[in-house]
């Protein structure tokens, strides 16, 4: 029988045959997360545990030990981080996205309580020295990427501590300083060197620094501070919110007075308010848009709301009003959202006639930052920012990352400074280049059968006490979850791409394709095969996850 002699087939097409195969395919809470994390391996590996005979605390291990591969710092990214991942969890439409940063955040500080030490990579013979200039979340990436794989990784930071914005202006009611320091000394333990007190232009010139090491990163942030360019504002009583948060880290007492205004409405803005509340100022935060366009975090605004920070949206500042010199208010304009712009938010306009004035003792400035170029400008040229490749590459022996190129939140600047490192250390040994974002097959969130997964209501990290956070003005708001309520989070992921070994297919397979792979791991639990395939579908149809689909295969062989 000839092709076209099969019944139902046209003579004049040839056939094909639909059978399923496996796809691992990337969950979208990986392709949202800033550093291609890998959230689903992570959670799977606690999940999965008994699978495998592991202990909850080998699991733990194991997983951290995954999590730290791209990021070094998970007890502080899982204390920050604004999780973008949680946004596109596909259990969110069911009974909430699991908790990603909690779980990052637990398995941080179990790696810290356990002592356990950085990965390392074995890379052969890397020695050539690598310089880095900022020990920000972007340089401290870069060292650690460098460092893991062998090379002798100096580091040159101007502070007398290490941590960047991590370090210098996170609040401690947000992060604690003995967190970044077991971080950092992580890293450290690796063998990288560390340089305080020094930059350049100042203790030694960029050129001096390119001929002491065969490659260059530049992770300086953005800690500049930039002005309103309004009437009154030079002056005493007018502070950079940057500069505010660093003063409250070191443990300066400033006084601001009885009312503080804040103008701007990020994540710095908010930060300082907060900060000016626990000194037991009155503080309203000043916005030239809606709340809904505020980029700050809408968690933190609202605790900033609940700790009685006040809110006036709307509002652009025109001139600061003094007594002599002493600053006695704010003049600001009413406006209102207009057209578009390139990035589609809506423009602040101003409403016409409408001015208004706020009392201030003391004004804080948190609009936007810059980096500070002192003793670098040769290495960015006329842009404000660095212009770089998409691996962060200035030149051969110089990249670049984190808030010299742009603002963005922490979890970024590690993506970047790991992707550089990366990318340098190809170029080095003379390898291809790494991929960026290898998402190939992205899932389609269609493709999960929420329904086979049982209902568990979300766990959030527990809080102090409301009644305390001003009280205890340094102590941390947010808590640790428990071991406990760790393997219930971890056991909510769907695995959305990935098999973790439901069995449904092998339970309704009537060829008896799916077998057993002998050595058994997270995602990975059985083979199909094909030619055993009858092409029904069931499997796919069954598969919770979205790992099996189906695949049109080549026409059908003559019957012989």
């Amino acid at each position: 029988m000839t092709p076209a002699d099969k019944p139902g087939q046209p003579a004049n097409e040839q056939p094909f045959r639909t059978r399923a195969q496996q796809l691992e395919k990337s969950p979208p809470c990986q392709v949202e997360c800033p550093n291609s994390g890998d959230v689903r391996g992570w959670l799977g590996i606690i999940a999965q545990r008994e699978k495998h005979g592991l202990s909850e605390e080998q699991s733990y291990d194991k997983a951290w030990e995954t999590l730290t591969q791209l990021n070094p710092f998970p007890a502080i990214i899982g204390r920050i981080c604004p999780h973008p991942c949680e946004s596109r969890c596909v259990r969110d439409g069911k009974d909430g996205a699991v908790s990603i940063n909690a779980m990052e955040r637990f398995l941080g500080d179990w790696g810290i309580e356990r002592k356990l030490a950085l990965p390392r990579l074995e890379e052969g013979d890397c020695t050539e020295s690598i310089g880095v200039i900022g020990s920000g979340p972007a340089g401290l990436s870069f060292a650690y990427q460098m460092a893991r794989r062998g090379y002798p990784v100096t580091i040159y930071e101007k502070h007398a501590q290490p941590g960047g914005m991590l370090r210098h202006a996170i609040p401690d009611f947000r992060l604690a300083p003995e967190v970044v320091d077991a971080e950092v000394q992580r890293l450290l333990d690796l063998g990288v060197s560390l340089r305080l007190g020094v930059q350049p232009g100042k203790d030694f010139s960029l050129d001096q620094l390119r001929s002491w090491h065969k490659l260059l990163f530049l992770g300086v942030g953005a800690q500049g501070a930039r002005p309103l360019q309004i009437e009154g504002e030079a002056g005493p009583g007018v502070i950079p919110g940057i500069t505010y948060l660093g003063l409250c880290k070191l443990g300066v007492d400033t006084d601001l007075g009885s009312k503080v205004v804040v103008i701007g409405g990020g994540n710095t803005a908010i930060d300082a308010a907060r900060s000016a509340r626990r000194k037991g100022a009155s503080v309203s935060v000043l916005y030239r848009r809606s709340e809904r366009e505020m980029p700050a975090e809408q968690k933190e605004v609202d605790d900033a709301r609940s700790e009685g920070v006040q809110f006036v949206f709307l509002a652009a500042p025109v001139k600061v009003l003094r007594d002599a010199v002493i600053v006695s208010g704010l003049e600001y304009q009413r406006m209102q959202l207009g057209d578009a712009d390139a990035q589609g938010r809506r423009q602040p306009v101003p409403v016409d006639g409408e001015t208004h004035r706020l009392e201030a003792d003391t004004i804080i400035v948190a609009v936007s930052q810059q980096p500070d170029w002192e003793g670098l400008s040769n290495a960015h040229g006329e842009e404000p920012w660095l212009l770089t490749e998409e691996d962060g590459k200035l030149a051969d022996d110089l990249w670049a990352g984190g808030d010299d190129r742009g603002p963005g939140i922490a979890s970024r600047a590690v993506a970047q400074g790991r992707l550089a490192a990366e990318s340098a250390h190809a170029q080095l040994r003379g390898k291809p280049g790494p991929v960026s974002r290898p998402h190939h097959h992205r899932l389609n969130p269609d493709t999960v059968k929420s329904d086979y997964y049982a209902a568990q209501v979300r766990t959030d990290p527990p809080r102090r006490p409301q009644d305390q956070w001003l009280s205890r003005a340094n102590s941390e708001i947010d808590q640790t979850i428990s071991s406990e309520l760790a393997l219930q989070e971890a056991a909510r992921c769907f695995s959305c791409g990935l098999c973790f070994d439901c069995q449904q297919c092998v339970m309704y397979c009537n060829g008896l394709g799916f077998s057993p792979v002998e050595d058994p791991a997270p995602g990975h639990y059985y083979t199909l095969a094909l030619d055993a395939c009858e092409g029904c579908g069931k499997c796919i149809e069954l598969c919770p996850c979205g790992y099996l689909e189906a695949s049109v295969e080549s026409p059908w062989v003559a019957d012989t």
